[in-house]
């Protein structure tokens, strides 16, 4: 028989494998345009999408230039892709790069007509519309690198990044229709060499090639200033800078690279570099088995391991659920910058990849983030044992020293909040998707008040705590705040006022009650500022700036409503829009007996044949400045949460 340490042994050699295969098929970000249309399954523009992207890319005559552009299908149901492979890559890497994006894009973006992947050697899109030739600036993306240049130095370094850059805009923009591409390196402060590239794809004419580069150029100091290197992605041209050299120095930029001929002399070189990565390969691959087996065995040694002066016996019933934190730490990166999601007053959240490929959220409490050991016992404890499609699931977490982690799935798009109070994002937010989160929402608060197994009270429901998975589908998030309520309990009082500006019921803000209708008021909150695009608490009318409340209370009683529904919604279900904010209203009411439950909200969402009563008055009671000094203290911590820089790793969260 096959002994435990061989299966292991061998466990581990699969999962290399299967690392080393996940990580070549991550690309840097991908974008699916929701706002250019979805297509239906079986319909013609499926058939065509997927014939093309059948198509090996070898099969294509421009793959020997980086280039790859073709078009399947006629009139509207035309599909167009544009393939472009950076331009110091070999022809055999810019085919399995194509392939590898033409694979994954259809995936990563089901039933949407246009859609962009970037990996680090390629660039693909498809489109229902024609591409070829049209410089497009959008959707942008922009990485860096965590390290700094010597505050002495910045200005300096800053000069001659400028310089490389135009001198290589002027290059590429001058190449042929085959490939505009450009690098080169520099002299740059503290004795280090500046290394750059610049591409447009080669459809682009002179002027648009230009243009598209020193827009980039433009965003540098936006994204990378003072950093050692950087990038600006667009869809027609990108731009590249580092310390340390990242291209193929050989490549003679003016003309396409000649792939299936190398020159003479080029044999032993290329000999030489595949050795080199072979050796590099397998060094790593040892490196990672043994490190693997090294945390195997202190899994097996300590399955439990315990902060130094708290005991963990609460937890002990989802003891199964916890992470090696050095595990944790291989996921993130070492919680590199590279994968910072996002950062509020309880910590930074990181995105990170399992050995299985799989992709996770990674949230790291702060020492002084305010939720400390029982907040954090109180989300592992209560979210473990929620199931629902409208939460976000907990995979699991981790308590080493001081640190404690908790691992969730990851959420493709971010949070609600990122799109909706966005001036250019939140056009991606069409009625339909909103009101898809809406109901959404509604659903995930029923599961939690009254159809797990558990009533929880969340305490914290906003914007920036409802995530969005690819489809936007939403999920509730952040159960550090949430109560358990017994089955028969109806209230509760505490001492400690936790929550943020704009979404607590007055109640609860005022004396410390909360209830499940603490919940519905956030809910009401919530659906108004959906259906406005603009926040509770900084709510602008033209010139005029006041709360959602007062404005959509009183557009209510003077029977305009929908003069609230945010203006870059060109269509929409007006019905549907008016009781939207009649069930908003309802929410926010000041009698507490007075707000609908949730099951009666899905209700009225769900069935037109209910009439819905009449709402009274909101409660002012933010605009009380007593009030609002009295419990600012309290509300510091989360205000920094709700105003949090939260930002897409490569994208998108």
């Amino acid at each position: 028989m096959v002994s435990s340490r061989w299966l292991f042994f061998l466990s581990a050699i699969f999962m290399l494998t299967a690392l080393a295969v996940a990580q070549s098929a991550e690309p840097l970000n991908h974008f699916c345009l929701y706002e250019k249309g979805n297509y239906t399954a079986n319909s013609t523009y499926e058939t065509n999408l997927n014939q093309l992207l059948s198509s090996d890319v070898s099969s294509d005559t421009g793959s020997n230039s980086g280039f790859y552009n073709s078009s399947y299908g006629q009139n509207s149901d035309q599909v167009h892709a544009i393939g472009l492979c950076r331009g110091d890559v070999n022809s055999d890497v810019c085919r399995d790069c194509l392939n590898t994006a033409k694979s994954l894009l259809p995936q990563r973006c089901p039933n949407q007509k246009e859609a962009i992947v970037w990996y680090d050697y390629c660039m693909f899109r498809y489109s229902n519309r024609s591409i070829y030739g049209v410089m497009e600036t959008s959707p942008p993306f922009s990485l860096l690198n965590t390290q700094n240049v010597s505050a002495n130095y910045v200005e300096q370094f800053n000069a001659v990044l400028r310089t490389l850059i135009e001198n290589l805009t002027s290059q590429a923009k001058d190449g042929g229709s085959l490939r505009k591409f450009a690098a080169n390196s520099a002299s740059a402060p503290e004795f280090k060499t500046l290394y750059a590239l610049v591409q447009c794809t080669p459809d682009l004419s002179v002027d648009d090639c230009e243009g598209c580069l020193r827009g980039a150029k433009e965003a540098i100091p936006q994204c990378c200033n003072g950093k050692i290197g950087g990038r600006v992605v667009r869809p027609s041209c990108n731009i590249r800078f580092e310390t340390n050299p990242f291209f193929n120095s050989t490549t003679d930029a003016s003309a396409p690279p000649a792939y299936n001929t190398p020159t003479t002399g080029s044999k032993g070189n290329s000999t030489s570099r595949t050795v080199i990565i072979i050796v590099v390969t397998i060094v790593a691959s040892v490196i990672l088995l043994i490190t693997t087996i090294c945390i195997y065995r202190r899994v097996r040694r300590w399955p439990w391991v315990k902060p130094e002066s708290e005991p963990v016996d609460e937890i002990g019933s989802v003891e199964s659920l916890q992470f090696d934190f050095d595990a944790i730490k291989v996921a993130t990166d070492n919680f590199s910058e590279e994968n910072k999601l996002g950062q509020g007053g309880f910590g930074v959240v990181y995105k990170g990849k399992l050995p299985n490929g799989q992709a996770i959220a990674v949230k790291r409490l702060s020492t002084d983030s305010g939720q400390g050991d029982s907040e954090f016992k109180n989300e592992v404890l209560l979210v473990a044992k929620l199931q629902h499609r409208n939460l976000v699931r907990l995979q699991g977490f981790c308590l080493q020293r001081n640190e404690r982690l908790l691992v969730y799935e990851f959420v493709q798009n971010t949070s609600l909040d990122h799109f909706l109070f966005d001036p250019i994002k939140r056009a991606h937010l069409d009625w339909e998707r909103r009101y898809k989160i809406i109901g959404g929402i509604a659903r995930g608060m029923l599961y939690l008040h009254e159809d797990s197994r558990l009533r929880i009270i969340h305490r914290d429901l906003k914007a920036s705590n409802i995530l969005l998975d690819g489809d936007m589908n939403p999920k509730i998030s952040d159960f550090g705040m949430a109560r358990l309520f017994l089955l028969d309990q109806t209230q509760a009082n505490t001492s400690r006022i936790v929550g943020t500006y704009g979404y607590m019921a007055p109640e609860y803000a005022m004396h410390g009650q909360f209830s499940l209708k603490s919940d519905v008021f956030s809910f009401g909150v919530l659906v108004l500022e959906i259906v406005s695009g603009q926040r509770n608490h900084c709510f602008r009318n033209g010139e005029n700036v006041g709360d959602l409340l007062s404005y959509a209370w009183r557009n209510w009683r003077e029977g305009t409503a929908l003069d609230i529904v945010d203006s870059t919604m060109s269509s929409g279900s007006t019905s549907e829009m008016i009781r939207c904010i009649h069930i908003g209203l309802l929410c926010v009411q000041e009698n507490v007996a007075d707000r609908p439950t949730m099951a009666s909200i899905v209700l009225m969402l769900n069935s037109y044949s209910i009439t819905l009563p009449v709402p009274s008055q909101p409660a002012f009671f933010m605009n009380t400045s007593s009030i609002e000094s009295e419990v600012s203290s309290k509300w510091e911590h989360s205000i920094g949460v709700t105003e949090s820089d939260e930002r897409s790793k490569r994208s998108s969260v």
